[in-house]
């Protein structure tokens, strides 16, 4: 059968030269030296876990102010209770989480006493934290302990009205690494004759069978079905392409690779867009074992509400990245008309670009082409938005994403990545925040495909 592709753009040809270049480079590097390259932490910070769960309440005002309205990621919308005393707000996390701190953003209808609860079982409850002298604003409480249900109980109101909230935010470190039962067995794994022995997990949680997931690489295709290993040979700059429903449908995504006679270097990446989840596991011969993709989160949760997050999460100049394709691709900013000479927001990032000395068109900020091709420090700093803070700060992953203009489609797969890691933008490995993994003596490959 004939390699196939989509209809649907990838990167543009000028940044695909420079990925295979650099890929090219690094395994030569790594056969003179056998240098070994691990994944540096990303995001210090705490994962939001409540925002798009399921919440319910006591009771609602009307039917303007629902319970989800506090758990939606906008600032716009609230919960609004009954004029009465006590009132709840919970929110339902979905698996039992360990807890860092609770943020409540009150609007003018606050509690002054309250008390922050957690369940396991929404039955049995649980006091984390309690006041009397509730000072509404924007509150940040710190809490410890797990639970799948976190809860906000009011038992005093300062208005005659109920209890208001824009947001209810719950935090935690999450389970951002899939646990083994994610990968599955790997003692059956046969010994690769090439240089890696490669394994395709179907991880769609019951959308498609296994007779309709399909990977394709070097003018091979098969469904996992029929068969879901591939020993691969060393390759240069090598793209695996994984589909779901048919082998040409319009589902679809993609890892990049090379690969050595005794190394691998390869990353999942959302510098195109993201078209299916994927996550790929690396083993070596000297028990070298790396994760890196989307995190276990993300994996379980449906593909409708992974686009719903991303348009709750990202700025009202975002939103239309998960519109233009939908539902098959969540595309890149650059790619997107919007951002391109013309288009209504293809001023997005001059004036700030313009204050550290940079003339570069949104666009090519977003793909680090152009004039910053050759400056991935200063790309990197751009789309992060810390190109005016110290260099020593633009190395900080939790100065990263605070304030516009910023790539805030990068910063919603950095959260939701293993380890935070991710290729939101062709420079995001600057100060080790992309999902580039390498090592030499590679034993397995496992790459799980999502829905």
């Amino acid at each position: 059968m004939q390699f196939l592709t989509s209809a649907l753009p990838h990167r543009p040809p000028d940044l695909a030269a420079r990925a295979r270049t650099a890929l090219a480079l690094v395994v030569v590097l790594l056969a003179a030296c056998v240098a070994v390259l691990t994944p540096s932490p990303a995001h210090a910070a705490d994962q939001l876990l409540s925002q798009g769960r399921p919440a319910t309440a006591s009771s609602v005002e009307n039917g303007s102010f629902p319970a989800g309205a506090a758990v939606d990621g906008d600032t716009g919308t609230r919960w609004s209770s009954a004029f009465s005393d006590p009132q709840w707000l919970r929110v339902d996390l979905g698996s039992v989480q360990q807890l860092t701190r609770v943020t409540l953003n009150w609007e003018a209808a606050y509690a002054t006493a309250f008390q922050i609860q957690t369940s396991t079982d929404a039955s049995t409850w649980a006091t984390a934290y309690s006041t009397t002298t509730g000072t509404g604003g924007t509150q940040n409480i710190d809490v410890t302990g797990s639970a799948r249900y976190v809860r906000v109980l009011g038992t005093a109101r300062a208005t005659p009205y109920g209890y208001s909230l824009w947001e209810f935010q719950v935090y935690g470190p999450g389970s951002t690494t899939p646990p083994d039962a994610f990968w599955g067995t790997t003692s059956d794994i046969p010994a690769a004759h090439n240089a890696v022995e490669v394994k395709i997990l179907n991880r769609t949680n019951g959308k498609y069978p296994d007779s309709q997931v399909y990977w394709s690489f070097n003018g091979q295709v098969h469904s996992i079905a029929e068969q879901p290993y591939l020993d691969m040979p060393a390759n240069s700059a090598g793209r695996m392409y994984f589909y779901l429903g048919s082998p040409n449908g319009p589902y679809y995504d993609f890892i990049e690779f090379t690969v050595g006679d005794n190394v691998f270097n390869g990353n999942t990446t959302r510098v195109d867009a993201f078209g299916l989840k994927l996550a790929m596991r690396l083993h070596t011969k000297d028990g070298y074992d790396v994760e890196v993709g989307e995190n276990r989160q993300t994996f379980a949760e449906d593909r409708a509400t992974t686009f719903q997050r991303f348009t709750a999460a990202v700025p009202d100049q975002f939103k239309v990245l998960a519109q233009s394709q939908a539902p098959y691709r969540i595309i890149a900013p650059g790619s997107d008309p919007s951002f391109r000479a013309g288009g209504a927001n293809a001023n997005y990032f001059t004036a700030y670009a313009q204050s550290v000395g940079v003339n570069a068109a949104t666009s090519d900020i977003f793909g680090c082409a152009a004039a910053l091709a050759n400056n991935p420090t200063m790309c990197a700093a751009l789309n992060r938005h810390v190109a005016t803070l110290p260099a020593a700060q633009q190395g900080d992953p939790a100065q990263y994403y605070k304030a516009a203009p910023a790539n805030y489609y990068a910063r919603f797969w950095h959260d939701n990545a293993i380890n935070h890691l991710a290729y939101g933008f062709p420079y995001d490995d600057v100060a080790g925040q992309s999902s580039f993994i390498s090592h030499g003596s590679p034993q397995w490959l496992l790459v799980a495909v999502g829905w």
